[in-house]
């Protein structure tokens, strides 16, 4: 029977199903209801003192108090019901049905739902404010609208995952879009983000692409493939237009390299990727195996040094004044030589251990040359003991002529060398906006693991690793968030093909693009820590919580899976005592463990009949080491002892 019951008659039944929420998705309910109104019924059960209780609508109940409390709703608002009837199972039978029966909208009717209401006469700031997004979130889904048609309609029927369309997004050519799509229809290697984005930026390929060298010409045209020449065109500009099918070739050699090489290395797998460094998706949920250069023998240690020893007599001809040009010229070759063979020496690859290679993997990267090539770096699917990144730089040769300075000593030239450095860096101290650019680019470049870039400083943002390896916070509002920030990042400064093309093209996003990427390779770096003494203990991390105003409680909630169920009983009567006082603890002290933490998880989740104060502590509290608070105000150690004192009282009352 429907029913309208005012708000203030409404209370939440302790058998609604729904045991945890998201915050975020609270407040996206909240600004929807005090926008349009409730648009679905709750289900109601009477209950004693004429009130009724919420078997299915919990967070919609919630939301109109929070209005009703601030003022948007009366306090006399009535609310259509759906008043049911039946034994207790059947109830929470109701309960379950409701909350299975809701779906998450697909990225694609999110995208034409916006557009609608757009083309209605809204802004995209009234779009974001009605359903309380951000209003990045929402132009993101506004150009998901602007596919092409047939990679849309791929999104909406989950062909493709929400990055795949945004791959096809790099460019605004919808006819573009729709070829890449119909050509990766029957590819059989799978297909990513990295895939889709070369392709639909890469019209035809010119034969000198590193893909066309790659698989041959011969091969190419013996699968198919059809070339295009101009009237002056030669093997290397000539145009070869099936690119899927020259994507699918290369992928086949790849893979026969990458074979190859993990039998030669003896390593437990190679991953091949036709990018020329390894992206960041690639290494994504991977651990760096430590590795370090070859060491030398006895042998090439002792060339090392006559080489040296040569390298600094044969320069001090070029620093004397009075030698003739005769033999200025002979010493300019034996320093090109010298060098060339102290390089061979010192420029070795790194070694990983024989007891390492059984689980590390390594990647093939093509070449710009258009040859395979294994990454000298490492990596495995477990945790990594120690904390040696291992990281190795390989140093290109420059095809060009060589300035004379590189004849000089080494020693000059070292000295010149941080001379240049100190000019450069007083320029870049006095221009901060671009010296933000380059540290958030410097930051963000990182991901991609380019070995082959020469490093141009020493700054170092990589995703900081927590004590677990694979973990996971299963439906946690801030991790959620952190991905949906993460997804509306603009990557499409990615494409450029070496480490000067990308900082340009990233120098050319908006500033709110550059602002979002600053923020995202800045908080990626924190390390997990805890308000304790002790390893867990980062004070720094105490003074930004208070600035940032950090609640734990709006984010966190402790669970029976999370936390109750995995402390000790006192404790979790000491956190019962902490929010309703000795009268809580004597109601629970004598149940089962196992009991006791779900009669917890429903208290710290406020869904439970009591008082309004009790309530309220119940949903601010969370436990001490998981606030963020000034640790001048308390000390760790005199909390601990605190907790532990009071712990014992509780434990006497548990026994």
């Amino acid at each position: 029977m429907i029913q309208s019951i005012p708000l203030k008659k409404l209370v939440t039944s302790p058998r609604n199903v729904r045991k945890s929420t998201d915050d975020l998705a609270d407040l996206q309910l909240r600004a929807d209801i005090a926008a349009r109104g409730l648009l679905q019924n709750l289900v109601v059960r009477k209950a004693k003192r004429g009130k009724f209780e919420v078997e299915a609508g919990g967070r919609r109940l919630a939301a109109l108090q929070a209005l009703a409390e601030e003022g948007t709703l009366p306090a006399a608002h009535e609310v259509t019901c759906l008043v049911i009837e039946g034994e207790e199972s059947e109830v929470r039978e109701a309960s379950l049905a409701e909350n299975f029966q809701r779906l998450a909208m697909n990225p694609a009717d999110e995208a034409q739902a916006f557009a609608a209401i757009i083309e209605a006469g809204a802004s995209v700031e009234d779009v974001a404010r009605r359903f309380g997004l951000t209003v990045r979130f929402v132009e993101g889904r506004l150009r998901l609208a602007s596919l092409a048609p047939c990679v849309f309609e791929a999104l909406a029927e989950g062909a493709i995952t929400l990055d795949m369309a945004k791959a096809y997004g790099a460019i605004s050519d919808i006819e573009r879009q729709a070829h890449v799509h119909a050509e990766l229809q029957d590819a059989w290697y799978q297909i990513t983000p990295d895939t889709i984005r070369r392709m639909v930026l890469d019209a035809t390929v010119r034969g000198s692409d590193p893909r066309a060298v790659l698989v041959g010409r011969d091969a190419y045209l013996a699968a198919g493939g059809r070339i295009e020449r101009e009237l002056f065109d030669d093997d290397a500009s000539e145009s070869w237009i099936d690119v899927a099918l020259l994507e699918d070739l290369a992928h086949k050699v790849m893979d026969e390299a990458a074979e190859k090489a993990a039998l030669e290395y003896g390593l437990a797998w190679v991953r091949p990727t036709l990018g020329n460094y390894v992206s960041h998706d690639l290494v994504e949920g991977l651990n760096r195996l430590p590795c370090e250069p070859a060491p030398l023998t006895e042998q090439e240690a002792q060339e090392l040094g006559e080489l040296e020893a040569d390298y600094d007599r044969v320069a001090a001809v070029l620093e004397d004044e009075d030698s003739d040009e005769d033999e200025v010229a002979k010493a300019e070759q034996e320093l090109v030589a010298i060098d060339r063979a102290m390089r061979a020496l010192n420029d070795r690859p790194p070694v990983l251990a024989e007891e390492l290679k059984a689980e590390a993997g390594a990647f093939l990267v093509l070449s710009r040359n258009g040859e395979p090539s294994l990454v000298p770096q490492y990596y495995t699917e477990t945790e990594v003991i120690t904390d040696d990144d291992g990281a190795i730089e390989a140093v290109e040769e420059s095809g060009g002529t060589k300035p004379k300075g590189s004849s000089l000593s080494q020693r000059l030239l070292d000295e010149l060398a941080m001379q240049r450095r100190d000019i450069l860096a007083i320029h870049l101290a006095n221009d901060p906006a671009l010296a933000l650019d380059f540290m958030v680019f410097t930051l963000a470049d990182a991901d991609g693991h380019d070995w082959r870039a020469k490093k141009a400083s020493t700054l170092v943002g990589s995703d900081a690793s927590g004590p677990i390896a694979g973990f996971e916070a299963k439906d946690a509002p801030a991790s959620a968030a952190l991905a949906e920030f993460a997804g509306a990042l603009d990557e499409s400064w990615r494409s450029g093909t070496s480490q000067v093309e990308r900082f340009e093209t990233f120098r050319g996003l908006s500033d709110e693009a550059r602002s979002a990427w600053l923020g995202h390779v800045v908080s990626r770096t924190l390390i997990a820590s805890l308000a304790c003494e002790g390893e867990r203990s980062v004070p720094l991390h105490e003074v930004l919580g208070g600035l940032l105003e950090v609640e734990t409680a709006h984010w966190w909630r402790p669970t029976a899976a999370n936390y109750f169920d995995r402390v000790a009983k006192a404790r979790t009567l000491e956190a019962l005592d902490a929010v309703g006082g000795p009268e809580l603890v004597s109601r629970y002290a004598g149940s089962k463990k196992a009991e006791l933490a779900s009669a917890a998880e429903r208290i710290f989740s406020g869904d439970f009949i009591g008082e309004a104060g009790t309530k309220e502590r119940a949903l601010a509290w969370v436990p001490q080491m998981m606030r963020f608070s000034d640790l001048d105000d308390t000390p760790p150690g005199a909390q601990l002892e605190q907790d532990a004192g009071h712990q014992a009282v509780i434990a006497e009352q548990a026994a």
